[in-house]
């Protein structure tokens, strides 16, 4: 009985794959992980632009109240005002403009105004990558 299982099965060959099917299968296989790195970096930018925005208002709000807190204005407008005294007691005006200033507050809005801006020039500089994984879906 096994002779003839043998027999049998000695006459199939094992099924050869198609000329270039390894080269076509590794070729998809690199597609595919681009795809999912260019659906990674997608997602990143829209959670980094999304957190950005988000946070815009909160550390314009937060600059704003420690614009008002600050004597800041009123030492602007003293040295507007009254020019030539000013000009006198420019090294005490500065000094105390200086005390003034906001600092965290504007440090904030600062870093939140760089990584918004950050965050879309990478987006333009890799928007081709990006244009080209949603044109494929």
């Amino acid at each position: 009985m096994r002779k003839d299982f043998e027999k049998l099965f000695s006459r199939l060959k094992p099924a050869e794959p198609a000329a270039g099917l390894f080269d076509r299968i590794i070729l998809a296989i690199k597609r595919e992980q681009e795809l999912q790195q260019t659906r990674r970096l997608l997602f990143g930018f829209l959670s980094l632009l999304i957190i950005s925005f988000v946070t815009m208002p909160f550390s314009w709000t937060l600059l704003v109240q420690q614009l008002k807190n600050s004597s800041i204005l009123y030492f602007i407008l003293t040295a507007i005002s009254d020019f030539s005294v000013f000009l006198t007691l420019w090294q005490d005006f500065g000094l105390a403009i200086l005390e003034s200033l906001p600092i965290v507050a504007i440090g904030v809005f600062m870093i939140n105004m760089a990584f918004s801006l950050f965050t879309i020039r990478l987006f333009l500089y890799k928007k081709k990558l990006l244009l080209n994984y949603l044109i494929q879906r």
